[in-house]
């Protein structure tokens, strides 16, 4: 992986997100599984979607993958090519109201289009954003993949114990935070995702009600083009049970993953239905 991300970081930039989208939909997808994956999860979610549609999900899905994990791993460049997108939305004056009170965000986002666009828009527009991440199995691709991620901007905190300590206290101390909440909580709430169970964390919701800070989901949309991006930050979630915020936060990501199916990352296991069933079966 990382040999295939140097060949193509040769070329410039505007001609090796194309490619990297095109390698991974059509060579790295089929041999990774990707394809049945996607069917899969189409299958569980969208079972009404007309086969033509599925196929073309297919393909599109892995394109967008590509094209994020290069735009990663181009640092500066990918830095460089997203400044100046205009924040929009009626969340972009909620969080510089926020701000300004120095009190604390909880920026939610998903595996939709890039979420490290949104990241580096903000860090462009004067926003320090902690961000938490999930640490590779491979000790040697994890080092590589942190270096890329840091580029963007940091701090950065291990998805541990210790580096969540430290992740919430920077929320604590009024500071910003973002986190993908479309995750798979085998210990999560009994949330549904596009009208099927998806155990999630509530912990985002959480800690913004412990800490007083404004919850608002955003997302970082690709537009037509394939190389830029709409910034979108939907208004602050209303406070209440931790649980209830994070439904609603499901469920207007689903809103916007059914205007743009292309771009949510269909080869993520959200649901893992068969883990439910032995979790069941095990519980009665």
């Amino acid at each position: 992986m990382r040999g295939l991300l140097s060949l193509v970081k040769a070329l410039p930039y505007r001609r090796r997100v194309p490619l990297m989208g095109w390698l991974a939909s059509h060579l790295v997808a089929p041999v990774a599984g990707w394809r049945t994956r996607i069917r899969e999860n189409l299958a569980h979610a969208r079972p009404d979607l007309p086969a033509e549609e599925v196929e073309r999900l297919v393909r599109a899905v892995p394109d967008n993958v590509g094209r994020t994990l290069v735009e990663i791993y181009s640092g500066a460049e990918f830095k460089s090519h997203v400044a100046g997108t205009p924040l929009s939305g009626p969340g972009a004056e909620a969080l510089a109201e926020a701000r300004d009170a120095g009190r604390p965000v909880v920026l939610v986002t998903a595996h939709l289009g890039n979420f490290d666009a949104l990241r580096a828009t903000l860090f462009a527009e004067g926003y320090e954003l902690a961000a938490l991440y999930r640490p590779m199995n491979n000790a040697r691709f994890n080092a590589h993949y942190v270096r890329a991620l840091s580029e963007i901007g940091t701090p950065l905190y291990p998805r541990s114990r210790e580096g969540i300590v430290k992740y919430v206290r920077h929320l604590a101390g009024g500071g910003i935070i973002g986190i993908l909440t479309d995750v798979y909580s085998s210990r999560g709430a009994g949330i549904t995702f596009f009208g099927r169970s998806a155990p999630t964390s509530t912990a985002a919701c959480a800690w913004a009600l412990k800490h007083g800070a404004v919850v608002i989901p955003c997302y970082g949309l690709r537009r037509e083009n394939g190389l830029d991006f709409e910034v979108m930050l939907d208004a602050p979630v209303p406070h209440g049970d931790a649980v209830a915020m994070t439904q609603e936060i499901t469920d207007r990501l689903e809103r916007v993953v059914r205007d743009h199916m292309g771009q949510w990352f269909w080869i993520h296991r959200r649901w893992k239905p068969e883990r439910q069933k032995r979790r069941r079966r095990r519980s009665a």
